[in-house]
């Protein structure tokens, strides 16, 4: 049983930074590659961010290049976005992903305010 858990979410004004977390159990993050993605109010989830199990090579949206990083902890089986000069059009639920699977988490709240 695949199991993805997200945390980190909160609110928070304009300019500032939270670190999500994802802990996965029934699998191993480090054989996959897995991404982040969000879901604004009316509006259809999107793609964020992915990092690649061989490579380790991580790839953004454009409208998150340069302030959220992707990373994972193969050891404690985690995924992780570092989400700096966070912005109001940042909030959404956040969910990360098994790349290639129907796996997803529950999601967790990013409220960014003005």
């Amino acid at each position: 049983q695949v199991q993805l858990v997200e945390s980190g979410g909160g609110l928070v004004q304009a300019g500032d930074s939270l670190r999500l977390s994802c802990a996965a159990s029934g699998r191993s993050l480090s054989t996959y590659a897995v991404g982040w993605f969000r879901q604004a109010p009316g509006k259809t989830r999107e793609w964020v961010a992915s990092i690649y199990n061989i490579t380790g090579t991580t790839n953004y949206a454009d409208s998150v290049k340069g302030r959220f990083t992707i990373s994972r902890d193969g050891a404690k089986n985690m995924l992780y976005l570092q989400m700096n000069s966070l912005k109001p059009e940042d909030t959404a639920v956040y969910y990360c992903k098994i790349l290639g699977t129907p796996h997803w988490g529950q999601g967790t709240q990013v409220t960014v305010s003005s």
